[in-house]
C-alpha cells in the first residue's frame, strides 16, 4: 500500500508534511529555547530536519529561525518571502527561492501557490527589514496541504482549492492574539473555508514566555491550555471537517484508500 500523505508535528508551526516522496518542512524551529520563550513538550527529533523542500510564511524569529535552518540539508530548496533571502546569507544554502502572493511555481516534484497572509511584515518591531507574511497551498497531484503561516481572518480563504490536510494556528502567547493571528474558533471557521478534509492545529500549546504564566495565569490558560480542545470542540460542532489529534508529537498517514494509523 502507497503512503500519499503523511504528516508530523513538531510544535509551534514547525511540521513535516510528506507528499509522495518529498518531505517538507514549514517553518522550523527545532529548539528548546527561543530569545525569552521556553518549549513545553518533546525536542524535536533528527528527524525534523531530514527535508526536500522547506517553506518560511514571515520573517518573525520563531518562523525564520536560522539556527534551525542551518540543520537541514543546504541542497533542499528554501523557499522564503521576496525580501527574506538577506537573512540567509551564511547559510551557503544552494537554493533560495523569494515568492511573493499570487507567484506560483513547481519545485521539488510539487506545485506551490502563494497566498497572502495577514500578519506584521517586520523582522522585529524594531526592524527595518520587511518581506510580505505569506501563506501556501501545495499539491503533488495526488494529495494536498494548506499552511497559511501566522495570518487573521480573510474572506479570501475561501479562493483557496480544497486541499486534503489544513495546517492551521490556533494560537498564541499574548498577551492578546489581535487581529493578526487566528484564534481557536476562527481557526476551525478557515478550515471550512479552505474546505480541508482534514486540520491539524499548530502554532499554540509549545513555547511560552518565562515567568508570564505565573504574572498572569489567566492568560496562560486561555492562550496555551485551551486552544486545542476549544479548536476540536469548535471542529466536532462542525460537519464539513475530521479532525486529526491535536496535542503532542504525531504522525498521521492518510491512505489511498482512507484509512488512517
Amino acid at each position: 500500500m502507497i503512503v500519499e500523505l503523511a504528516v508530523t508535528w513538531w510544535g509551534h508551526s514547525s511540521v513535516t508534511v510528506e507528499l509522495g516522496a518529498t518531505r517538507i518542512g514549514t517553518d522550523p524551529l527545532l529548539v528548546d529555547r527561543f530569545a525569552h520563550l521556553r518549549r513545553h513538550g518533546v525536542t524535536p527529533a533528527p528527524a525534523a530536519a531530514d527535508l526536500d523542500l522547506v517553506l518560511i510564511s514571515h520573517l518573525h524569529g520563531d518562523h525564520l529561525h536560522v539556527p534551525s535552518l542551518r540543520r537541514v540539508d543546504p541542497r533542499a530548496p528554501l523557499v522564503v518571502p521576496r525580501g527574506a533571502s538577506a537573512l540567509l546569507t551564511g547559510l551557503g544554502r544552494r537554493d533560495v527561492i523569494e515568492v511573493a502572493p499570487g507567484d506560483r511555481l513547481d519545485v521539488a516534484g510539487v506545485t506551490i501557490e502563494v497566498l497572502a497572509a495577514q500578519h506584521d511584515d517586520r523582522r522585529h518591531p524594531l526592524s527595518r527589514r520587511r518581506a510580505p507574511a505569506i501563506g501556501f497551498r501545495v499539491d503533488d497531484g495526488v494529495r494536498s496541504f494548506w499552511y497559511p503561516g501566522d495570518t487573521g481572518r480573510d474572506p479570501a480563504m475561501a479562493e483557496v482549492d480544497p486541499v486534503d490536510l489544513a495546517l492551521v494556528p490556533i494560537g498564541g502567547w499574548g498577551p492578546t492574539l489581535g487581529d493578526e493571528h487566528l484564534g481557536p474558533e476562527d481557526a476551525a471557521i478557515a478550515v471550512d473555508l479552505v474546505g480541508a478534509a482534514y486540520a491539524l492545529p499548530v502554532h499554540h500549546g509549545t513555547f511560552w514566555p518565562v515567568g508570564l504564566k505565573t504574572v498572569h495565569r489567566a492568560n496562560h490558560h486561555r492562550l496555551f491550555v485551551t486552544p486545542g480542545p476549544r479548536f476540536a470542540a469548535a471542529m466536532q460542532a462542525s460537519p464539513a471537517s475530521a479532525l486529526l489529534p491535536e496535542h503532542g508529537v504525531r504522525q498521521i498517514l492518510v491512505y489511498r484508500d482512507g484509512e488512517e494509523r
